[in-house]
């Protein structure tokens, strides 16, 4: 029956976990497979979910269907580690986001009315989840708030729950102006503190520009990768121009360097390249 699931393209999800179980058998299954445990997996789980964004970001379909199935591999091979200690299994897993999906959409699968704005239901949303948080006395506002997460989306997630409790600038005025007080305080502790103060400062900073993105209405996370991008686009137009002139950025100098950039990013504003 194993082996005949397991050569059965057809089969689905079904196929998959067998051949998890095939896997992390202790007696016949991959010595790897057998040896790992949540915390081994865990950062797969976090690269293959950034995988996925990747291709999304650079519009790959055809590359994102098979990350998702890694995506979807690091969920069976959790629940299958779960399954063997006795913690849950796949079945009871499903069953759980189903319930939870069920539960916080009473206008869909509810008698609640649909006629709402997209603002309503996510405070509709929220709602929800903090009855779902103080069932599991999770009583402080901050509680739940995954301590994993990148540190930028852990920003984000801690300023809207404290905001949900008005623990919160009124606009963005009162933002910026922490962000210049934040930064002068880092420059003095540039210029006096120790060298594990000037990383409290620059955290401190960081923290309050994920919450002007946030006053903003834009989502920090996004902003950056888009940042990013436009700075590989950029210098690697800087190192097309050096190439043809016969030289790489270890040839150059920094002047040099910096004339193209002003050229590439001028070139790139002339085709109405904004944000991309």
């Amino acid at each position: 029956m194993g082996d005949e699931l397991i050569h059965d393209s057809e089969a689905g999800i079904e196929r998959l976990l067998e051949i998890m179980r095939r896997l992390r058998d202790p007696e016949t299954g991959c010595p790897w497979d057998i040896e790992q445990t949540f915390e081994t997996i865990a950062p797969y789980t976090i690269e293959e979910a950034y995988e996925v964004a990747d291709t999304i970001e650079r519009q790959d379909w055809g590359e994102l269907e098979g990350e998702l199935g890694d995506l979807l591999l690091q969920s069976v091979y959790h629940t299958a580690i779960g399954e063997e200690a006795g913690h849950f299994s796949f079945q009871s897993v499903v069953r759980n986001i189903s319930d939870k999906m069920v539960a916080r959409h009473p206008h869909v699968f509810g008698d609640e009315n649909r006629d709402k704005s997209a603002e309503q239901q996510t405070r509709d949303w929220e709602a929800i989840k903090a009855a779902e948080r103080a069932g599991k006395t999770q009583s402080g506002t901050l509680d739940g708030v995954a301590i994993g997460l990148p540190a930028l989306l852990r920003a984000l997630k801690l300023q809207k729950r404290a905001a949900r409790v008005g623990f919160d600038w009124p606009s963005t005025d009162e933002v910026i102006d922490k962000i210049v007080e934040e930064s002068r305080e880092l420059v003095e502790a540039r210029d006096t503190l120790t060298q594990t103060e000037v990383e409290e400062e620059f955290g401190d900073l960081l923290f309050v520009m994920a919450n002007l993105g946030r006053h903003l209405g834009l989502d920090p996370e996004a902003a950056l990768r888009a940042a990013n991008a436009k700075f590989t686009r950029r210098f690697e137009g800087v190192e097309a121009k050096l190439a043809a002139m016969g030289k790489t950025p270890t040839d150059s100098d920094l002047a040099e360097m910096d004339a193209l950039w002003d050229e590439v990013k001028a070139e790139a504003r002339g085709r109405g390249e904004v944000l991309k």
